[in-house]
Order: C-alpha cells, then sequence, then structure tokens
C-alpha cells in the first residue's frame, strides 16, 4: 500500500500535459469547422476557409491550383461517399511569424455506405490570417494508406 508522500510523489512526477495555446485551440476550432461542412458536403460553407488561389496537393489525386477546381472535386468525389475524422493524437500547430499558421496530423476516411473506416492519410494546411479572416492557402495530402486493424478498431469504437 502506498504511502500518501509516495502518492503525491507519484502524481508529480507524471507528465502533465500542456495547456493548449491560442493558436493551437483556434486552428482546432477552425479545422472542425471546415471539416464538418466538408463532411455534410455544404460545399459553400467549405469553399469559403479557402484562399481563392490554394494550392493543393495530393498525392494520388494530383495538384490543383484554385479553390473551384478543388471544390469540384470533393462534389465528385466525397460527397455522399466518404467523410474525414481527424485522428486528435496527431494534431499539431505551428505559428508562421507575421502570416498565419501550420497545421498537420492525420486523418481517416470512413465510408458513408459501410460505416468503416479503412483509409488514413497524413495532411498539412497553411493557414493565412487577413483582416483577422483565415484562409487555408496551401494543402498537402499525402501518404494514403491503408488503416491496420487496430486503427479501424479504434474508429468503430468513436
Amino acid at each position: 500500500m502506498m504511502t500518501a508522500i509516495a502518492v503525491a510523489t507519484a502524481l508529480l512526477a507524471a507528465p502533465v500535459p500542456p495547456p493548449a495555446d491560442q493558436l493551437t485551440t483556434e486552428i482546432g476550432a477552425l479545422d472542425a469547422r471546415v471539416f464538418d461542412a466538408y463532411n455534410r458536403c455544404d460545399l459553400p460553407t467549405f469553399s469559403g476557409y479557402f484562399d481563392p488561389k490554394v494550392a493543393f496537393y495530393h498525392d494520388t489525386g494530383g495538384a490543383t491550383f484554385e479553390r473551384d477546381a478543388m471544390v469540384d472535386g470533393v462534389r465528385k468525389y466525397i460527397c455522399g461517399k466518404v467523410k474525414r475524422e481527424l485522428i486528435p493524437a496527431t494534431f499539431r500547430v505551428y505559428p508562421i511569424k507575421d502570416y498565419g499558421a501550420i497545421e498537420e496530423g492525420e486523418h481517416r476516411f470512413c465510408e458513408l455506405a459501410t460505416g468503416r473506416c479503412e483509409g488514413i492519410a497524413k495532411f498539412v494546411m497553411v493557414w493565412a490570417k487577413q483582416d483577422g479572416i483565415w484562409r487555408i492557402t496551401s494543402v498537402l495530402r499525402y501518404g494514403h494508406r491503408a488503416a491496420t486493424p487496430a486503427e479501424q478498431q479504434g474508429a468503430a469504437e468513436k
């Protein structure tokens, strides 16, 4: 049986995650709103988060250099087919001095017809803040792969 001193010592030695900074909180909220619109196929709202000249690089789909073309790809290949889920443990945000922020992480894709979450990919998004408005200026989606059985199980337990 542990003494009170041993318990206190163990608690003090345990790593405590740092509180999220304001930028991470703000970009996390924006990410949630962008992909809520994406998942609901609310393309006017989704489109509004992107700069008109967004550079979008996708390892299996190629590159697009304008918002309308990117949104058209979402309409054709995503709407009614899959939804995106952020993998929270992978989410990171880094400031860009006098410009905005870099967001990186991984997300899984779940088929709407089956509910199965079989695809995983990495992403990086560059956010610019101009006149108090955040817009995504660059997107990289890469490392697309099949989810492992453990990753599929973790998604099913959500």
